[in-house]
Formats: C-alpha cells, sequence, structure tokens
C-alpha cells in the first residue's frame, strides 16, 4: 500500500482555481490511480493459493507475488516524481496508466509463474510512474480550500480502497466468472485502467515539465541493483537453499548500497538529500517503519495463507475473515485524522505498537490453544484489535520521521519515506513467509511467524525515543 507523504507544494502563480466539477472530476482521477495501487498491492493476499495451484510456481512465486509489484514500485517511486517534473506531470500520468493497464492485462492472462512475475513487476514500475503525477497535479491546479476537501476525502476513500481490494479478489475468485478463476482479479483493471486513461486525456492539464531537472540515472541503477539484490538473495535462499547464487545476489546488493551511499554524497542532484541521513530522527523513523511496515505485511500475508491452507477456508471467506483488521486501521486512521496525531505525537505510534502487540499476542494464544481448528470468527477480534494497531502507525511513524526536517528537505525526505514504505512490504511478504514455509506443521508455522512479529514490532518501541516528538505543523513545509 502507498501512503502519500509528500507535503503539498505552493500553486504555481497565476493558476486559477479549477472550477467545481474539473476539480471532483480531476479528483476522482487521482484517486482511482491510488485506489488502482491500493488495490493491487494487496488482492494477492487472497489470491496467491488459488494462482499457485492453478499454475504451480510454489512458495517461491507465493513470496515473489507480492514481493515483485513493491520492488518495482518502491525502486522507481522517487524516480517517478522526478521524471514527472522533467518530462510533464500529464505525460507521465498517461504512460503510468496505459502501461499499468496492459501489464494487468499481462498478468490476467499468464499462462504461467515467469510470466506472471514480469507482469508484477511491470505493474510496479508504471504505477511508480503513475502514483507520483496525481498528488503533484493536485498541488499545482487545487485552491488552498480545495486542497483542504481532497486530504480529507483521501483516507476514507483509500480505506474502501484497502478493503475492497481483498474482499473483490475473494468474491471474483469464488464466483469464478466466466471459468477464468482468479484472473478476472487482474483483468479487471483493463476496464478501471481504461477509463483512467480517457479521462485523463481529455481532463489533466498539459504541462512541459522542465528539461533542466535532471534524473541521477547512477544512482537510480544501484539502488535498483542494492534491492534487487538484496531480495532476490533473500528469496532464493530461503525457498532452493543458501547456496553460490543467493550469496552473490546479497553481496552484490550490499556492495550497491555502499556505492549508492557514497553517490548520494558525491552528486550534483542526488535521489536522497545526504544532510538527510544527518537527522536522527528521520533515519530512526526510517529504520522503525522499514521494519514495522516489513513484519506487518508479512503479517497480513501469512494470515491469508494460514485461513486457507491451514482452515481450508475460500478466498471468499478469507476476505471477510480479514474485514474486521481493515476495518480497525480505518477506525484508527480516522482517529488519527480528528486530531490525535496532533496532540500525541510519537505517543500515538508507541499505543498503537501496543495495540499491535495486544492483537498479536491475542492471535498467538487462540492458535496456541486451539491450532488449526481454530474458528474463522473467533479470530475476528484479535484481528481488529491488530488492525487498530497497525492503523494507529501507518502514516504517523513517517510524519513524525518529518518533524525535524528543513522545507528544502521536505520533498526528498518524504518520496523517501514513501519507496520506504513499498521496500518493506516486499521484503516482509518475502521473510515473514519464508518463516512460515520452514517452520513445520500449520499451526506451528503459524505460530512462529506471529512470535517473529511479535518480538520485531517490540524492539521497535524503545527506538521510538529518537523520534521527533510531533510532526511538523501544516503548512510547514509547504
Amino acid at each position: 500500500m502507498t501512503t502519500e507523504t509528500a507535503p503539498p507544494t505552493p500553486r504555481a502563480p497565476g493558476i486559477a482555481a479549477l472550477s467545481r466539477a474539473a476539480f471532483w472530476l480531476t479528483l476522482a482521477l487521482v484517486l482511482l490511480a491510488d485506489a488502482l495501487d491500493m488495490i493491487d498491492s494487496t488482492v494477492t493476499n487472497i489470491a496467491a493459493p488459488t494462482i499457485v495451484h492453478e499454475i504451480g510456481g510454489g512458495e517461491a512465486l507465493i513470496k515473489w507475488l507480492g514481493s515483485a509489484y513493491a520492488l518495482a514500485m518502491g525502486v522507481l517511486l522517487v524516480i517517478g516524481g522526478r521524471l514527472g517534473d522533467r518530462l510533464g506531470r500529464r505525460r507521465l500520468f498517461l504512460i503510468g496508466m496505459t502501461g499499468f493497464t496492459a501489464a494487468s492485462a499481462v498478468a490476467g492472462l499468464a499462462p504461467d509463474p515467469a510470466l506472471l512475475i514480469v507482469a508484477r513487476v511491470l505493474q510496479g514500475a508504471f504505477g511508480a510512474l503513475l502514483i507520483p503525477q496525481g498528488m503533484a497535479i493536485m498541488t499545482r491546479t487545487f485552491s488552498r480550500e480545495q486542497m483542504a476537501k481532497a486530504f480529507n476525502l483521501f483516507g476514507p476513500l483509500l480505506g474502501v480502497a484497502t478493503i475492497g481490494g481483498p474482499v473483490l479478489a475473494g468474491f471474483l475468485i469464488d464466483a469464478d466468472v466466466a471459468g477464468l478463476s482468479w484472473r478476472p482479479v487482474f483483468l479487471i483493471n483493463l476496464v478501471l485502467g481504461t477509463l483512467g486513461v480517457l479521462a485523463a486525456a481529455r481532463l489533466l492539464p498539459r504541462d512541459t515539465g522542465d528539461r533542466s531537472l535532471t534524473v541521477d540515472g547512477v544512482g537510480s541503477g544501484l539502488l535498483a541493483v542494492t534491492m534487487f539484490g538484496l531480495l532476490f538473495g533473500l528469496i532464493e535462499g530461503s525457498t532452493g537453499g543458501w547456496g553460490i547464487l543467493p550469496g552473490a545476489s546479497l553481496l552484490l546488493g550490499m556492495a550497491a548500497l555502499a556505492l549508492f551511499a557514497r553517490r548520494q554524497r558525491t552528486a550534483a542532484d542526488p535521489l536522497i538529500r545526504p544532510s538527510l541521513f544527518k537527522n536522527r530522527g528521520f533515519t530512526s523513523g526510517t529504520v522503525v517503519g522499514l521494519l514495522y511496515f516489513a513484519v506487518t505485511s508479512g503479517l497480513l500475508y501469512v494470515i491469508s495463507l494460514f485461513l486457507q491452507q491451514a482452515l481450508h477456508a475460500t478466498p471468499g471467506d478469507t476476505a471477510l475473515a480479514l474485514l474486521p483488521l481493515t476495518l480497525g486501521i480505518i477506525v484508527a486512521a480516522f482517529a488519527g485524522m480528528g486530531g490525535l496525531t496532533r496532540k500525541l505525537g510519537r505517543n500515538l505510534v508507541a499505543l498503537g505498537m501496543l495495540l499491535t502487540l495486544a492483537g498479536g499476542g491475542w492471535l498467538l494464544a487462540l492458535v496456541l490453544a486451539e491450532g488449526t481448528g481454530v474458528s474463522l470468527w473467533s479470530l475476528s477480534p484479535a484481528v481488529f484489535v491488530t488492525g487498530l494497531g497497525m492503523g494507529a502507525c501507518f502514516g504517523t511513524i513517517f510524519d513524525i520521521a518529518l518533524g525535524d526536517i528543513s522545507p528544502e528537505e521536505a520533498g526528498s525526505a518524504s518520496g523517501s519515506l514513501t519507496a520506504v514504505q513499498q521496500l518493506a512490504n516486499g521484503i516482509g511478504s518475502a521473510t515473514v513467509t519464508t518463516v512460515y514455509f520452514h517452520a513445520g506443521a500449520p499451526a506451528h508455522a503459524m505460530t512462529v511467524s506471529l512470535v517473529v512479529v511479535l518480538a520485531i514490532t517490540a524492539a521497535c518501541l524503545p527506538a521510538l525515543r529518537l523520534l521527533p516528538r510531533k510532526a511538523p505543523e501544516e503548512g510547514t513545509h509547504g
């Protein structure tokens, strides 16, 4: 899931506020783009077991279905924003939406695991070109009042998309539309994406971009090699054994990371401002966010696997069983929007992690007591509490991490944090599922996975003292 953390930039002087109709249509288009990302980043949580059952691929495919999308999105997200500034946001929006739609068609028609993973990479890559443009277009064309209205609607409507992704996937698979099983989960994007392309071509204002801006190709390449090397090594090693290939991949990733860090200090226009690494609040927020988002993303995946593989729930029943978690996320997110983030600051993150520990501990107790005999509905209260914890932390961690940065660093910092969240999703789905698949019988595997998630979440708590006390005041970085 992509969390929009970038603060709004000032509207260009002389640009009049859009008409009421144009405002709503443009907002709907931006929300559609974000909803496509939210849906496609979560549908495989439900669909993975069915996909593997039909086209093969085993554990490796289950791990890569989510990781491939998140990896491509995370690596290219910052670059996508820079390309929009250079080449024009309307152009990048159209390229991103068109490519995402085409990649979804390839995913829905893929006859084998290899092509499906390629399609997921392409979805993430084109999504990374698409998503940053929506926020930039809004901040360039909406008035201050329109921006406030838009931000008030973003949370609730994208929350609905978060619910809708897994629920839609579950029901589409159970319905077996035209005998296509899991394929409509991706093919539905043909309709939504085509509507988005047509609307964007008609609605979005033309802009030429600024060709004087540069994109650090060397830094971008090093970042891509870093994340691919580390993630491929992790997944390949855990799936096929820790031989030469995964070891070499991990070493390549670490070497590329060192070169990337050096590049950020020497490049004329680095992807990430070097001064950010000297900011204690930002760096600690980045690390805490990476760990927390990774384990919670992995937890969502293994809960879905446990329900379908161990409890033999259908995809539709699994989607409904996870609904309390998403409702918990939305309830807590609304509470944060209602002023808790401003009042509690980093203490809200601590509360969220404690709720995550409470919900995860409750799930652990149920699995220890009843094993694979546990019912779907008996899990609902614990799942809801876990969702409350996630909702209190999602967005809030990174909002707080921005508390001590300067206005000049805001764009680089927020883009970096959003990319980190996407990478965490990929890393988490890979590592926690690795633990699950290698821990033995389903009940024991779920127990071990929960212990790992709880241990890493608990380890994040002491580091919260290093975060800024409060998020930046509204408008500070605008």
